[in-house]
């Protein structure tokens, strides 16, 4: 069990902090957050994880206990449910929900980071140089060489860079390692692998 684990079953007495479940209990990390920390994380159970993983899974019935868990003290409990409530905004309990809570500015802001609940014409959509759609942890490819400024160095085309993450904030733009440096890459340099 790893240090964050354990504190995090000590703050929520080992059930998950958004269904009260006692059962296969999992540290979810809150995008865009790359390091796991108790400032970042929420223990949920199994069923709540596959369901925020895949928002086409999800079961508004089993997240009505967003009611409570909205109110928690954790601010990482408080833009979870924000964003569970926003994903399913269209049902209409979650709307009234969203109604009643409050986040200050800055806790606001990393709630929307992923884009949850913003209409599909407004959201940020990464696409590489063929128009595929580009999500955090894929696999991509250079298409051409790129100096990269201030490292003194060339990523070379086929350069493959794994487990990318998206600029939040900016469609045209990734980051990614490339020969041990971490760097940032516009999306029309590069091509996603399957």
């Amino acid at each position: 069990m790893s240090v964050i684990e354990k504190k995090l079953k000590d703050r929520s007495n080992s059930k998950c902090e958004l269904c009260g479940s006692e059962q296969d209990l999992l540290v979810y990390n809150l995008p865009p957050n790359a390091k796991e920390s108790l400032e970042t994380s929420v223990l949920v159970c199994k069923t709540c994880h596959d369901q925020i993983e895949n928002p086409e899974t999800t079961d508004p019935n089993h997240f009505r206990c967003l009611s409570d868990s909205m109110w928690n003290e954790n601010i990482p409990v408080q833009v979870l449910s924000w964003r569970l409530l926003s994903r399913m905004k269209h049902e209409g309990w979650p709307q009234d929900l969203l109604d009643m809570m409050y986040l200050d500015d800055e806790t606001l802001a990393w709630a929307q980071a992923t884009g949850e609940g913003e209409d599909q014409e407004d959201k940020i959509i990464h696409k590489d140089s063929n128009g595929n759609i580009l999500a955090d942890g894929d696999s991509v490819v250079l298409i051409k060489d790129l100096d990269v400024k201030g490292a003194n160095f060339t990523a070379k085309r086929g350069a493959a860079v794994h487990n990318i993450k998206l600029v939040w904030d900016n469609a045209e733009q990734i980051e990614g390692r490339v020969e041990g440096q971490y760097i940032v890459i516009l999306t029309q340099y590069v091509k996603k692998t399957k």
